[in-house]
């Protein structure tokens, strides 16, 4: 009986096919299947277009946000499919967009709360040189020495007057 009004019509069949549609699994451990997610999802992004105004307009966290959160928005609002969605936004499934976009809004509050755009324009930010030495496991990121081939090849090419006359370009051995 009830297969049969399923499949004879009466909203049934659309019924079927949105409860087909509902994934089983996300296939990650602790994120749960969100059978709602497109209206989760633009419900989260509509908050978080609102939130946003709080921060200045012309900063740039302001426009970032703004800029992939309506990207994220419209195509939720143009996709009734969760695959749909997914696929076009590119950033991993619906169940692990809402939580980015709960994160998001999150960040926002304490971006408001930090208030980094907030530094005055005369502010004079204190600089502290110490001399106690960088252990040994620490990265320097200093650049390496360049060989001495370098500069007597770098003394040739300067020396060279078809070079500087710019007759003729330089020969570069493979």
């Amino acid at each position: 009986m009830f297969l049969r009004r399923i499949l004879t019509g009466g909203g049934g069949l659309a019924a079927l096919r949105a409860a087909r549609a509902v994934k089983d699994t996300t296939g990650i451990v602790g994120l749960d299947v969100v059978p709602n997610a497109r209206e989760v999802l633009i419900g989260l992004y509509t908050r978080t277009l609102k939130e946003i105004e709080s921060v200045p307009k012309d900063e740039g966290y302001r426009k970032a946000v703004e800029s992939f959160t309506n990207h994220r928005l419209q195509i939720c609002q143009e996709e009734d499919d969760w695959k749909r969605i997914e696929d076009r936004i590119g950033c991993g499934q619906v169940e692990e967009l809402i939580e980015e976009a709960e994160d998001e809004l999150k960040l926002i509050a304490k971006m408001i709360e930090w208030d980094p755009w907030g530094v005055p324009d005369d502010y004079e930010c204190e600089v502290i040189e110490d001399d106690t030495p960088i252990p040994k496991h620490v990265p320097q990121h200093r650049p390496v020495a360049l060989p001495e081939e370098f500069f007597k090849t770098l003394d040739a090419v300067k020396s060279d007057p078809a070079v500087q006359s710019g007759d003729a370009p330089p020969q570069v051995k493979a």
